[in-house]
């Protein structure tokens, strides 16, 4: 069952933010999750840089997850699925059949980001660079000037908030509003499991938002959802 305090307004809908990082979407039952950089730790050890090759696996156990607990039907990526290139072709064994069971018990949408241009047409599913669900409009990266809603990742934002004297950072949504409660925009976090992350607040993703009258960090806390004011429009 979807943890219903993790429900929250988006565009006149109902949207949940999982606390795996990824949303879900009830209406057209249908989970969103962004920069998966799969095959990450792969591409550091072929620059010297070894590190644990099971990312992919984990990534992918949380994605399975979070499909079995909100009962999706649809999956759509939002772009970065990929660390690069050669990706599709250094996954292993174990984590290919992983991917293809996912692949093949659900409607699987790729959405292609800066980092995976063709790749995933190697792992089944749809390949898109963005497309139009509903009105809301799927992509990787955020558009600065759009109108309409719209679902992004890219920024792998992250929030960080002072709790007994100790700074804690932590993946969050980025949620622009326009004064309009039908019409928003979101950055999600990165669901990778090697994915960084950028201060929710930087000038980069504000600016990306921009037009909008407030942005907000959302992130799960605890049992519910906790927002933080990142900017406001300027009275």
């Amino acid at each position: 069952m979807v943890p219903v305090s993790f429900t929250f307004p988006f565009c006149g809908d109902e949207f949940v933010l999982t606390k795996s990082r990824a949303v879900f979407w009830p209406r057209e039952n249908a989970l969103l999750v962004a920069d998966l950089h799969l095959e990450k730790a792969s591409f550091f050890a072929r620059h010297g840089q070894l590190l644990p090759p099971y990312d992919s696996r984990e990534t992918l156990e949380r994605l399975s997850e979070a499909i079995r607990e909100t009962g999706a039907r649809r999956v759509f990526t939002l772009g970065d699925n990929f660390h690069d290139s050669k990706g599709s072709q250094t996954l292993g064994d174990y984590e290919c059949g992983m991917l293809a069971a996912l692949i093949r018990a659900t409607d699987w949408v790729w959405i292609t980001g800066n980092h995976d241009p063709s790749m995933e047409a190697k792992s089944g599913g749809t390949i898109a660079e963005e497309l139009d669900i509903s009105g809301m409009v799927l992509r990787h990266m955020a558009k600065k000037g759009e109108t309409r809603p719209e679902l992004s990742g890219h920024f792998h934002p992250r929030v960080q908030v002072k709790i007994h004297h100790r700074h804690i950072r932590r993946p969050c949504a980025v949620v622009a509003h326009n004064g309009d409660a039908t019409c928003g925009r979101m950055i999600l976090p990165a669901f990778g499991a090697l994915t960084g992350g950028m201060d929710a607040g930087d000038p980069a993703i504000l600016k990306a938002l921009q037009p909008a009258s407030a942005i907000d960090a959302v992130v799960p806390a605890g049992k519910r959802l906790a927002r933080f004011p990142l900017w406001r429009e300027a009275a």
